[in-house]
């Protein structure tokens, strides 16, 4: 018996997906902002080798690069409360994510930290600049320059993976599907939608975060 499509099952529950996709894309933007933000600062300490903290972030980036997002979610929500530390969905779901992504945004970043040529160094000093202008003018900037196409990869994955967060009950896109299709068993409809939601949200994300580097990092504003 041939399937029948009825992508008019899905209508009615369109004001949750909205919900979804916006808790989705609020999960995002406070997880991209304090991840970039963290390994922004990881990535100075390992690339100009501040000790002790260099060592510590390099045992950070290693444990989170190799162990799976939904454990290292899990032991958040699961794990910290037999430690007394009791989270919500939304503040688990957001500190696992600003984690996972400041992991990785402290590589990215310090590849574009150590590429830096060292004569740049040495005419920020000759023009007088002090070591923040210097830091900031003359190192982070034309860093985040050159890895800011990579950064927005990396929050884009983070996006696509916070669909696990449904796992813990935050009422993102992925939980929202997942209610809908147990109401109207109609899987691969809810699934489709659900799909094309998350593809366009990866370019919208995308594109924004594309043009705010061209504006505020790079300087060129198109």
């Amino acid at each position: 018996m041939a399937y029948q499509f009825d992508f008019a099952a899905i209508v009615e529950y369109t004001d949750l997906l909205a919900r979804g996709a916006g808790f989705t894309l609020a999960l995002t933007a406070a997880g991209a902002g304090l991840g970039i933000a963290l390994g922004t600062l990881g990535a100075v300490c390992r690339a100009w080798k501040l000790r002790p903290f260099d060592a510590l972030f390099g045992v950070y980036v290693e444990a989170i690069r190799n162990t799976p997002f939904l454990v290292q979610l899990f032991f958040i929500f699961f794990g910290l409360p037999s430690l007394g530390v009791k989270l919500g969905e939304w503040q688990a779901a957001v500190l696992a994510m600003v984690i996972n992504l400041g992991a990785y945004s402290t590589e990215i970043i310090r590849a574009g930290i150590e590429a830096t040529p060292r004569g740049q160094h040495e005419a920020a000093e000759s023009l007088g600049l002090s070591r923040l202008q210097t830091f900031r003018h003359v190192v982070l900037r034309p860093a985040l320059a050159r890895v800011w196409p990579a950064l927005v990869s990396q929050v884009i994955i983070v996006m696509l993976g916070s669909s696990v967060c449904s796992q813990i009950a935050a009422e993102e896109l992925t939980f929202a599907a997942n209610f809908i299709q147990s109401r109207n068993f109609r899987a691969f409809e809810t699934y489709f939608v659900t799909t094309a939601i998350y593809f366009g949200m990866a370019l919208m994300i995308r594109q924004v975060l594309m043009q705010a580097g061209q504006r505020f990092v790079v300087g060129r504003p198109r």
